[in-house]
């Protein structure tokens, strides 16, 4: 049986994010994020309008997209409630948020300069996406949630991670941070081969 319900979020489970970029003084932000989806070589990032990241993307118009696996959650879940916005909205100093200028330090991520972007990259997180920003969006309202269209420009991958051929990942080693309501949680095991394997390893890798 089905309920009617009116849940004030809906976060069905998507993977976490940590968003890395630059601040007007050349200084590094790190932020974590779980409103994102990819399709070829472009992601899509849901976030609200006010904060840091969105700012200086929209500066900078380029990212780092660190992708965490279950076991860097306790570094993730160190940047919960803290902002690199020294002016702090009202909104955010209800919740509990607090200024840190030192994302990186004080999560323990090692900052990795990228190589087509300016924003550094996430040397603990074992995959990491270059990016640069196609166009925004507004959602909802105009300066409350924004969705803006990335296009990746250089991959980098854990070597563990990959199978066989150099670009294809292995996604039994993949094990990726997932958010679902606000709450933690990594991959369950493999229920079932899906059929769409062979004819997708045939049209992008040729076998």
């Amino acid at each position: 049986m089905h309920k009617t319900i009116e849940p004030n979020i809906l976060y069905f489970g998507t993977p976490v994010v940590l968003i890395s970029t630059l601040n007007e003084d050349g200084s590094a932000n790190l932020a974590p994020m779980s409103s994102a989806w990819w399709l070829n070589q472009s992601c899509m990032l849901g976030m609200s309008g006010k904060s840091k990241t969105v700012q200086n993307i929209k500066r900078e118009r380029e990212c780092v997209l660190n992708l965490p696996s279950v076991d860097l959650v306790n570094r993730v879940d160190r940047l919960a409630l803290k902002t690199g916005d020294n002016s702090i909205p009202a909104y955010k100093a209800e919740m509990g948020y607090q200024y840190e200028p030192d994302k990186f330090g004080i999560s323990g991520f090692t900052q990795v300069p990228s190589e087509l972007v300016k924003a550094p990259r996430a040397g603990e997180c074992p995959v990491q996406l270059e990016a640069e920003l196609v166009q925004m969006h507004s959602f909802e309202d105009p300066s409350s949630i924004v969705a803006m269209e990335v296009k990746i420009k250089r991959v980098h991958i854990e070597e563990e991670l990959l199978m066989g051929e150099r670009n294809h990942i292995n996604p039994e080693r993949w094990n990726p941070l997932i958010m679902s309501f606000c709450e933690f949680f990594g991959l369950g095991r493999k229920l079932h081969p899906s059929s769409l394997v062979e004819p997708f390893m045939a049209k992008n890798y040729g076998k």
